[in-house]
């Protein structure tokens, strides 16, 4: 098998190029980091990962985590010796707070050690995931006792951390949420309840697990206002910072998984006993919104899982059509056996891996530099002008990318034919580990819902034009370059339906079937236009380098531009028709009906 190679130079063309990533350091937050050191980190994160993490990837699958008798959860014996070198790396506090052991580098930065890692293996790499997630939490929600206790060892990854939302009767719907937390009248509380779906909520990879839960108090009011966040230690925690007595709190069983194996999602018993000391974080009641202030981090880390997987499955791929000879190509040697890659319809499956990857990874870092300038914008029109885009294009990074990576992967195993779908070349487990980002942090039908009732309508429309509007522009620059026309040509037409179906939405929003059904489509559609603009900024920037020492670099960055504009940007004219087709027949036939 190929093994994995970090695409670095891609990292340093889309974070100093296209993210903005020059400009963030020179705020006032960030202006203690400079562009090289970033990438000089960089460089040693990808070797780290490359060497330490990414051979893990076949254990976790064909080993995966195991549970037995008591609620014990095993990794394979590579988690363990990979995760005690993380810790000792002190690579997951890069972007965290300096006043608890972080290195305080912007988010997109993080990004891309978030790539590095989980190209190298997704599942090993979630424990980070939540753990980000929870310290994140906890940073602007917790009382500074809460930080100090917590956070340093969070921070080095010697606590890892969880997110509890769901519960048998509460998926998508949190607000059904029954998890009780009594008071104790110390300032603490017991917590008794079951939380399913619950990543990394139980392993044997660090000394202690901080769980952040969903509760109700005594008298808490129905539905989602009446949730507090909790959080509540696998053991306590001594006043000297030393571990005290396991804490009422079990793993009951694991999930037997399509993909990603060697992470143990779990279901954890609260209150078996006297029930599960917790402690709130936050006011009461604050709980959905303290809760969401990781998600826009957390939902856009899962899009670019997407990215990491896609990127991992067309190496592999990559790799194996250079090497297998079968056929004979259109030009070929009579009678020789020409490399698969020679011909036209394994052309097409790798080049359309790689214009999406291009594409997302654009989409991802500019989404995570937009939210670096929506904390660090040097006043506060560019601070809320980047909060708004960011808003907007969270759930075009969760969703599409997810969504693409279910295709790409899927491209993959098709680049090996019959031996992709053999395990042993690996092609099938990345298809497998990627199917679960386009459900979870909200399944991409709850994005697009989001997408058309609380982002589209954002001053009226306006936001989405404005960007819309801005690939305009950039399509007239593609037009003076005859080899660019048919993409700016492309560009102008995909914003017009992306603007006839936005306004189509707009009108019919108070039909809620309506646009419910034309939701999906439209993310579709408005997603693809983001990264056909994207493409086509990066096109321009390419163009300009064409000729210079690195024209190679830069001429695969025009050619894999051009190939996304001239062959999958025209794909969303049709998208259109679907958006604005109204519900009348997703309702037209009755339960009973589908079963005919």
């Amino acid at each position: 098998m190929t093994s994995y190679v970090p695409p670095l130079r891609n990292l340093r063309f889309v974070l100093d190029e296209m993210a903005g990533l020059p400009d963030i350091l020179t705020t006032e937050m960030y202006n203690h980091v400079d562009t090289e050191t970033v990438h000089m980190v960089l460089e040693e994160v990808g070797r780290f990962m490359a060497e330490v993490v990414a051979p893990t990837n076949v254990d976790g699958d064909q080993i995966g985590s195991n549970w037995s008798e008591g609620g014990v959860v095993t990794t394979p014996d590579s988690f363990k010796a990979a995760y005690s070198k993380i810790v000792e790396s002190g690579y997951a506090a890069i972007p965290f707070d300096p006043d608890f052991g972080g290195g305080g580098f912007p988010w997109v930065t993080a990004l891309a050690i978030q790539e590095l890692l989980t190209s190298s293996d997704m599942a090993f790499s979630l424990c980070n995931l939540l753990t980000q997630g929870a310290i994140d939490a906890i940073i602007h929600h917790g009382e500074e006792e809460q930080k100090n206790t917590y956070l340093p060892k969070m921070l080095t990854g010697e606590w890892t951390g969880t997110m509890n939302l769901s519960e048998p009767q509460a998926g998508s719907d949190v607000g059904a949420v029954a998890t009780k937390a009594e008071p104790v009248g110390d300032g603490s509380y017991r917590i008794t309840g079951q939380k399913i779906w619950i990543t990394f909520g139980e392993h044997d990879m660090a000394d202690n697990i901080i769980h952040l839960v969903l509760a109700r108090t005594p008298g808490a009011a129905p539905g989602t206002r009446g949730i507090s966040m909790f959080l509540v230690p696998k053991f306590l925690v001594n006043s000297d910072g030393s571990l005290g007595d396991r804490n009422d709190v079990s793993c009951v069983s694991i999930e037997h998984k399509l993909g990603i194996h060697g992470s143990p999602t779990c279901v954890l018993a609260y209150g078996d006993n006297e029930g599960a000391l917790g402690w709130l974080v936050g006011d009461e009641f604050t709980g959905m919104r303290n809760m969401f202030t990781m998600m826009n981090n957390a939902r856009l880390s899962v899009g670019l899982q997407g990215v990491s997987v896609a990127e991992r499955a067309y190496q592999l791929s990559l790799g194996y059509a250079q090497e297998r000879l079968q056929g004979t190509a259109v030009g070929g040697e009579k009678g020789v056996q020409s490399p698969i890659i020679e011909h036209a319809d394994v052309r097409r499956l790798l080049m359309t891996q790689r214009s999406w990857i291009d594409a997302m990874r654009y989409l991802i870092y500019i989404n995570g530099g937009l939210l670096d300038l929506a904390n660090a914008g040097v006043d506060a029109a560019q601070r809320e002008s980047a909060r708004e885009r960011a808003s907007l294009l969270i759930p075009l990074s969760k969703s599409l990318c997810t969504d693409v990576a279910n295709e790409t992967t899927s491209l993959g195993v098709q680049v090996f034919g019959g031996m992709g779908y053999v395990e042993e070349t690996g092609a099938a487990q990345h298809m497998r580990d990627a199917r679960i980002g386009a459900i979870y942090e909200g399944t991409n039908g709850i994005q697009a819902a989001d997408l058309v009732g609380r982002k589209l309508p954002m001053r009226g429309g306006q936001v989405v034009e404005d960007l819309l509007s801005e690939f305009e522009d950039i399509a007239d620059e593609l037009r003076e370059d005859d080899r660019l026309v048919r993409f700016g040509d492309n560009l102008v037409e995909a914003c017009g339906a992306a603007r006839t179906a936005g306004r189509w939405l707009l009108d019919n929003g108070s039909d809620l079937n309506a646009a419910l059904a034309g939701s999906s489509p439209y993310l579709r559609l408005l997603g693809t236009v983001v990264c056909g603009g994207y493409s086509a900024k990066a096109a321009l920037v390419a163009q300009g380098n064409l000729e210079g020492s690195e024209g190679e670099f830069y001429g695969a960055r025009f050619v894999s531009a051009r190939y996304f504009g001239e062959q999958i940007l025209p794909q969303v004219v049709g998208l259109e028709k679907a958006v604005t087709a109204g519900s009348d027949q997703l309702f037209a036939l009755s339960a009973k009906q589908l079963a005919i």
